[in-house]
């Protein structure tokens, strides 16, 4: 496969960071990119998305996005396919598709049902976010353009998305 930059989109609990890390093993040079990873590197006054004060909060969320798309076209001009993990859904996708230089950009939505994203938080010791973010699901699913590839992954196991991207996002999931 051509290198690209392949973004796994999801609300938190979709299974990104277990698929991403799946689907960066199996290529032959790539890079994981756990945004929520570049959020920690902010120390003193550092916000999640939900905090306050909220210009504050969304201004970080941006710093981080942009971040993101700075490292993934780092790999990328390297010859190595990353593979970022982040929300972005909404208006977030407009800033990636303009953060990130290279292409081509992959974009990938994980749109598993509610159910299951809450039967995944359950099994997620210490890190059930379900209830706090549960909304971004309509977020995910009315207001984030239809491009890219969006899988319904309900059903599968995070090895079976993983196998599902890799067959079908060179192809399919091109912005």
């Amino acid at each position: 496969m051509q290198p690209a930059v392949l973004v796994i989109s999801g609300i938190p609990g979709a299974g990104k960071s277990t698929i991403a890390a799946i689907v960066a093993r199996r290529l032959e040079r790539s890079a994981h990119i756990e945004a929520e990873v570049l959020q920690r590197f902010l120390v003193g006054g550092a916000l999640w998305p939900d905090g306050e004060p909220r210009a504050e909060a969304m201004r970080q969320l941006r710093l981080r996005g942009r971040n993101v798309a700075l490292l993934a076209d780092s790999f990328f001009e390297a010859g190595i396919t990353p593979v970022v993990d982040d929300v972005v859904i909404g208006s977030r996708f407009d800033e990636l598709c303009a953060d990130v230089r290279s292409r081509p950009l992959l974009f990938v939505l994980l749109t598993p049902s509610l159910d299951a994203v809450r039967e995944r938080n359950r099994q997620r010791p210490n890190k059930d976010v379900f209830e706090a973010w549960r909304h971004l699901d309509a977020v995910a699913r009315s207001e984030t353009k239809r491009l890219g590839l969006w899988l319904d992954t309900s059903k599968q196991t995070a090895e079976e998305s993983a196998d599902e991207i890799l067959r079908r996002a060179w192809s399919e999931a091109i912005v």
